[in-house]
């Protein structure tokens, strides 16, 4: 049978249980109003099992047969749209207010950590390390790292390879281009990020809801388009856990859409168009568990 067709409507029941699914898996919140562009993103899902209807998809799901498949479930489910460069002036931010300590901690060889969480296609940690180089002398020397993580393994194993069509790299100023890039001769029609930049980047995959398991803290976060999917009490018990994972003055930046309503009862002030620093004391709500490889 072909399942675009009878049966293969997702049902409000079915809705229901699946977005239930969803909320624990990974805190991605699915409203009713979503069922259309739900059922859409996962059509090819009951195409590759064969499936007739979706009932049967979220029988599957709520399975212990289903584990698998709940990984390209979130993929589907997760847009993985960014660009390279997007919001500069977070980058900007930034680097005014800690040009003059980087470059103490590169003297002394010091530790200068930033997260990228929710890095999707990796357009974002690697425009983060682009930007750094090139306004930074002696940063690509130093003890400089950049965690990237994504709940969806298959942009994490994408991100890794850092190589992108020519039409995806337009957002890279020229100088960036020039010199953290080269086209692929091979076809020509593709661009790869250089091993200076690819070498700062750790790629992991990570579910913001579940343990964090690094070590150290960091001296920034970019966690930006990735919270204005979940709702209000799963963003109330990230933002201590990001305040907590920051250095004391550390700097935490959301996308254009996202706000920490009433900072300050989460351990950050408002520095400008959702930018936050770190304040005050550690906040309950962040445990560690061991380590991420490259997070040292």
């Amino acid at each position: 049978m072909d399942p675009t067709k009878a049966k293969s409507d997702l049902n409000p029941d079915a809705f229901n249980d699946l977005a239930r699914l969803v909320h624990t898996a990974c805190g991605l919140k699915l409203v009713p109003e979503k069922i259309m562009m739900v059922q859409s993103r996962l059509r090819h899902r009951l195409r590759a099992l064969d499936m007739s209807s979706f009932d049967a998809y979220v029988r599957l799901l709520c399975s212990p047969a289903g584990m698998d498949e709940k990984q390209h479930m979130i993929s589907a489910l997760t847009t993985n749209v960014s660009h390279f460069f997007r919001e500069p002036h977070h980058f900007d931010v930034l680097t005014t207010a800690m040009r003059d300590e980087f470059r103490r901690r590169i003297y002394k060889k010091e530790r200068i950590r930033i997260w990228s969480a929710g890095c999707s296609n990796g357009q974002e940690p690697y425009s983060i390390a682009m930007h750094l180089l090139g306004e930074i002398p002696g940063l690509a020397d130093a003890d400089f790292r950049i965690l990237a993580t994504d709940v969806d393994k298959r942009v994490i194993q994408f991100a890794r390879r850092g190589q992108y069509a020519l039409q995806q790299v337009s957002g890279i100023p020229e100088q960036h281009r020039r010199a953290f890039t080269h086209i692929d001769t091979a076809d020509g029609q593709s661009v790869t990020i250089g091993a200076a930049v690819k070498s700062l980047i750790s790629f992991q995959e990570l579910n913001l809801i579940s343990d964090w398991p690094m070590r150290h803290p960091f001296d920034a976060i970019f966690c930006r388009n990735v919270v204005i999917y979940f709702d209000a009490e799963t963003q109330n018990r990230l933002w201590p856990r990001f305040a907590n994972a920051l250095r004391s003055d550390g700097f935490f930046f959301l996308g254009h859409s996202e706000r920490v309503n009433a900072p300050d009862t989460f351990g950050f002030s408002s520095i400008g168009p959702t930018a936050y620093q770190r304040t005050g004391h550690s906040l309950p709500g962040f445990q560690k568990r061991g380590h991420l490889n490259g997070t040292a």
